[in-house]
């Protein structure tokens, strides 16, 4: 389903999907696209288009800590399981939580994890802005990743809180804005957290634009 795609991995992410992981990501495609008749899972539904907004950005997201081992990464408000799902097909020495307030998509997701046999992913339901106080999960992750949909103030305040000193979140945004700029230093400053790396750049299909911001926790 997704072989026509090889060498856009290559090209664009230095990087290909074993024959075991190309599986898996076909799976994945799969056991979505049937849970979507239950559920409003995602609307991206076509392969290439699922290829690229789903698998192709989750792992673009994290290029900057592509080579880091044995993390322990969080995915908050992870919806249908992106980007956890892929990163954790990719990287399977990262420990992995997928996180979500909506009972209906965990139980779809620990079903799908058990389906793709990712022993080194759990699922958790819950509020990001709860359960980053309690003792199971503040400051306990070294990398937490976010699609970033609403406020940038807000997403910083839910995330920062699970992460370790000197750990980084991933911030996924579409556009980016001179004002949200400007909101998110202001946060930073209240929050003790700076920002490290400002990623943007095209999607390899549909040429849409994307970014990635990156955030280092400083102190407690």
């Amino acid at each position: 389903m997704f072989e026509n795609f090889s060498s856009l991995w290559q090209q664009t992410l230095n990087w290909q999907p074993t024959p075991a992981q190309a599986q898996l990501f076909e799976k994945l495609y799969n056991l979505v696209s049937e849970g979507n008749k239950n559920q409003n899972l995602t609307r991206i539904t076509d392969p290439p288009d699922f290829w690229e907004k789903h698998l192709w950005d989750s792992l673009r997201g994290v290029q900057l800590v592509w080579e880091l081992h044995d993390l322990q990464v969080i995915d908050i408000g992870t919806g249908a399981g992106f980007p956890g799902l892929p990163v954790a097909i990719a990287r399977p020495n990262w420990q992995l939580s997928l996180l979500d307030s909506t009972t209906k998509k965990t139980n779809f997701l620990s079903n799908t994890v058990e389906a793709l046999d990712l022993a080194q992913v759990i699922v958790v339901t819950g509020r990001a802005e709860e359960l980053n106080q309690t003792d199971s999960h503040y400051q306990k992750y070294d990398l937490a990743l976010l699609r970033a949909v609403g406020s940038v103030a807000l997403c910083t305040k839910y995330v920062m809180p699970f992460l370790k000193v000197g750990g980084q979140a991933i911030l996924y945004r579409g556009q980016w804005t001179e004002p949200e700029q400007l909101e998110l230093d202001k946060i930073c400053n209240e929050l003790d957290a700076e920002v490290t790396h400002l990623e943007s750049f095209t999607t390899p299909l549909t040429r849409s634009q994307r970014h990635c911001l990156h955030l280092t926790k400083i102190t407690k």
